[in-house]
């Protein structure tokens, strides 16, 4: 791949530094992604500037008038600490006229909103769990139609933001007070879908028009506590303590049966299609006892570090990290050209 100048947009507090010597692994988890981004590019040759944008649009612009990258990289997750608004820097983008990596607003938009992608993906036979919403300021009062136990999110955050084991409820006290506790403490409002007692499976998909599905992966919960379920908490997502305290792991999804896997895969794909994403994604599903992949949800834009799930996914399927990266960078040019 030729040389290029990229823009690499991120939190102003996670820019990364120039090495990782003296941080511990703990310290290095909040900008691991940023580091191994912007140092990968420029070891590819790459020209290649970063710059933190939270509140002002300006230095975006101003960096493109006068630098004129080829490509930004976009790495942004909220905007005015807002993760909803990461679908308005994507279309500030696309006003400027300029490639960037990732999805497009539209499928932001789609898969940010968790009953929305929901009901769209229910509509067209996909499987996904009983749910309801429950939005700020109002009583909650559980369907008839949406039995226990129940898993209590938020609504648009991502990232297991907001989930604990607390979060699975078996009464209608208990989904009252998790309900109250996402809006007072997350600030959103919250969903409650069935729980899918099963395997937490993960999907990557890589392309535009034309999409490349990476193997099925797993995340193994290790040896959590008596009494504890196995679902995907904050402290199971990003606590690097505690996954090597408890074994956390993530690898391929092992003894499914080829077509089982196969079928998953392309229900992901489906996925990205129905709820128009595109650049790069990662579809969640659980799987029932049954073999049913229940639909959790879809996140465009996922964590690219080299040690996440959709590099190291990529990377046993072949795809090394700087040429996974490098492919990003070809998807958002050929999408600014009406390919990919």
């Amino acid at each position: 791949m030729k040389r290029l100048r990229v823009l690499v947009l991120l939190h102003p507090d996670l820019m990364p530094p120039a090495s990782r010597e003296g941080y511990t692994e703990k310290e290095a988890h909040a900008w691991k992604t940023e580091f191994d981004v912007v140092n990968t590019l420029r070891a590819a040759r790459h020209d290649v500037r970063a710059i933190g944008v939270q509140h002002e649009l300006r230095p975006i612009r101003d960096e493109i008038r006068h630098w004129q990258p080829n490509v930004v990289f976009n790495l942004l997750e909220q905007f005015h600490g807002e993760t909803t608004y990461d679908q308005n820097v994507a279309s500030y983008l696309e006003l400027l006229r300029v490639p960037y990596t990732g999805c497009n607003p539209r499928g932001l938009m789609l898969a940010r909103g968790k009953a929305l992608s929901k009901k769209l993906l229910a509509y067209h036979r996909i499987p996904v769990p009983a749910f309801a919403v429950f939005p700020m300021g109002r009583k909650v009062m559980r369907p008839k139609r949406l039995g226990f136990p129940l898993i209590v999110k938020s609504v648009s955050e991502d990232a297991s933001i907001g989930i604990a084991q607390a979060s699975v409820v078996d009464s209608d006290d208990k989904l009252a007070e998790r309900v109250g506790f996402v809006h007072d403490r997350v600030g959103t409002d919250a969903i409650a879908e069935a729980y899918i007692e099963g395997r937490e499976l993960y999907v990557g998909v890589l392309g535009n028009a034309r999409m490349r599905v990476l193997p099925v992966w797993e995340l193994e919960f290790g040896d959590l506590r008596a009494g504890q379920l196995r679902i995907a908490t904050e402290r199971v997502k990003h606590d690097p303590e505690y996954q090597e305290r408890r074994g956390i792991l993530q690898g391929p999804a092992e003894d499914l049966p080829p077509e089982l896997a196969s079928r998953i895969q392309q229900t992901a794909k489906r996925i990205c299609r129905v709820l128009e994403i595109d650049g790069y994604a990662r579809v969640d599903f659980r799987l029932a006892a049954d073999g049913t992949p229940f639909f959790l949800e879809a996140n465009p834009n996922p964590d690219v570090a080299l040690s996440e799930e959709f590099a190291q996914a990529a990377l046993y399927d072949g795809i090394g990290y700087p040429q996974l990266l490098n492919r990003i960078l070809q998807l958002a040019i050929a999408r600014a050209h009406g390919g990919g």
